[in-house]
C-alpha cells in the first residue's frame, strides 16, 4: 500500500475527510475509490459515496476479497444512515464472516456494530442484543468502542433501562474522547441529553407532571398501577397486559384510569371508545360487551365494577393508579419520534421500523405535512421525509419495544 493511500486511511480514521481527499481525490484505482467513497460519506454526500464504493468493489480483483468485503460493509453503513432498511442483510453478514475468517477482527467488529444499529432501528431488540454480545469491547479501538457503547445505550433506552443507558453513555464518552474525533464526541453528547429531557407525562387525580426516563423506570418498578398510553400497555407488580391491538379496550381502560378513584359515566365511555357524540341502546349494549372483554383482559391485576352512573376501575392490590401519557400531545407521535433523528426516511423504512403498514404511515406523513411538521423531497420511490430534530422530549417511549421484565 503506497504512502498516499496510507495517509488517506489514517485521516479518515481520525474523522478528517478533507485531508483524506487531498491525498486521493484525483486517483481512480480501487483503493482510492474506496477511500474517496468513505470520505464523501463522512461529508454527507451519501449518493456519491455509494457510487464510489460500488465502483471500488467491482474494481477489486478476485484475490482482493478482503478489500471488497470492506467496501460492502461501508456501503451497508451508508444504507443505514440513508435509512434504506429494506436491503438484504446477507451481504453484510457474508462480508463479516469473510473478514473474521481472514483475521480482520477490527472491520468484522465494525460490521457487527452496523448490524446492531440496523436491528435497533427496526425494533428487533433481542436480535440486536445478541449481536452486540458478539463484539468484544476490550479488543476494539476507541472509535469502534464508542460506537458499540452507543448501540448498547440505544438498546437500554428502548427497554427503558435508564441506569444501563447512562453507564453505556459514560463508557462511550470516554472512548470518544480517546478517539479524538469531534463528530463522535458530539454524537455521544447529543445521545446523553436524552436522559435529561422529558420522556413522558404522568397524569393522576387531575394533576400532571413530566417524567424523565429514569423516573419512568422507577415508576414501572413500583407497586403503582400504570396505564401506559405511549405503548398501550397496562402494568402492575411485574404483570403486563398488552392492548396495543385492541384500541377499544385500551380507550376504556385509559378513561377509567384517568377518573380513578371515581367512576366514569357510561356516556363518557361510549364517547371515548366508540368516537361518537350520540348514544342509544345499541351503544350501551356494545359498551357492556366491551366492558366484559376488558374485565377478562385485566383479570390478573384489576377488576371493573358497575356503578349507578357507569363503571369504575378496581385494582386488586395497587394503592394508586396513574396514566403515562406521551411527552407531546400528537396523534402521529411515533412517526415524529423516528423523523426526529434528523435523517431522511422513506415511507417504507418508517413502516418497517414501526411495524405498521405503508399506507398507514403514508396517511400519518400526509397529516404531518399538512401541519408543517414533516417535509418531503423527491418523487416516487426516491421520495424522502424529514424534519428538524424536535427539542425538549425523548422518543424512547414512542418507539416499538418491550418494557422491562417483558
Amino acid at each position: 500500500m503506497d504512502s498516499l493511500i496510507t495517509a488517506a486511511a489514517h485521516a479518515l480514521a481520525a474523522g478528517d475527510p478533507l485531508v483524506a481527499l487531498k491525498h486521493v481525490a484525483l486517483r481512480d484505482d480501487p483503493a482510492a475509490l474506496a477511500l474517496r467513497g468513505i470520505a464523501m460519506a463522512q461529508l454527507g454526500d451519501l449518493a456519491r459515496a455509494k457510487l464510489l464504493l460500488r465502483s471500488a468493489a467491482r474494481a477489486f480483483g478476485p484475490r482482493e476479497a478482503v478489500a471488497r468485503a470492506r467496501c460492502i460493509i461501508a456501503e451497508a453503513e451508508i444504507a443505514l444512515v440513508s435509512r434504506d432498511l429494506t436491503a438484504s442483510a446477507k451481504p453484510l453478514a457474508d462480508a463479516r464472516d469473510l473478514l473474521e475468517a481472514r483475521g480482520d477482527a477490527r472491520n468484522a467488529a465494525h460490521a457487527r456494530c452496523v448490524d446492531v444499529r440496523r436491528l435497533l432501528l427496526i425494533g428487533q431488540l433481542d436480535e440486536a442484543e445478541r449481536a452486540l454480545a458478539g463484539i468484544d469491547a476490550n479488543r476494539l479501538p476507541p472509535a469502534l468502542c464508542a460506537a458499540r457503547e452507543l448501540a448498547a445505550a440505544g438498546i437500554a433506552l428502548r427497554r427503558l433501562q435508564a441506569d444501563a443507558a447512562h453507564a453505556a453513555l459514560v463508557r462511550a464518552a470516554t472512548a470518544a474522547q480517546q478517539a479524538r474525533i469531534p463528530a463522535l464526541v458530539a454524537e455521544v453528547a447529543a445521545a446523553a441529553q436524552v436522559l435529561q429531557v422529558p420522556a413522558a407525562r404522568l397524569v393522576a387525580r387531575d394533576t400532571e407532571r413530566t417524567l424523565r426516563l429514569a423516573d419512568v423506570q422507577a415508576l414501572l418498578a413500583s407497586d403503582t398501577f400504570v396505564v401506559d398510553a405511549c405503548r398501550h400497555l397496562i402494568r402492575h407488580a411485574g404483570t403486563t397486559v398488552t392492548l396495543a391491538t385492541r384500541p377499544v379496550l385500551f380507550a376504556l381502560a385509559h378513561r377509567l384510569a384517568a377518573a380513578w378513584p371515581h367512576d366514569t359515566q357510561r356516556e363518557d365511555l361510549i364517547r371515548e371508545a366508540f368516537r361518537t357524540r350520540y348514544s342509544d341502546d345499541s351503544h350501551r349494549a356494545r359498551l357492556r360487551v366491551e366492558i366484559g372483554r376488558l374485565r377478562a383482559a385485566l383479570k390478573p391485576i384489576a377488576g371493573v365494577r358497575a356503578t349507578p352512573r357507569g363503571f369504575t376501575l378496581v385494582p386488586h392490590r395497587a394503592r394508586d393508579v396513574v396514566v403515562l401519557e406521551r411527552p407531546v400531545d400528537e396523534k402521529h407521535a411515533a412517526v415524529l419520534a423516528l423523523l426526529a433523528d434528523g435523517e431522511s426516511w422513506s415511507s417504507s423504512a418508517l413502516a418497517l421500523a414501526l411495524g405498521a403498514s405503508q399506507r398507514t404511515v403514508q396517511r400519518s406523513l400526509d397529516a404531518l405535512a399538512a401541519t408543517g411538521k414533516a417535509h418531503a423531497f423527491g418523487r416516487g420511490r426516491a421520495q424522502r421525509w424529514t424534519m428538524p430534530p424536535l427539542p425538549g422530549f425523548a422518543t424512547a417511549l414512542l418507539l416499538p419495544g418491550p418494557l422491562p421484565g417483558d
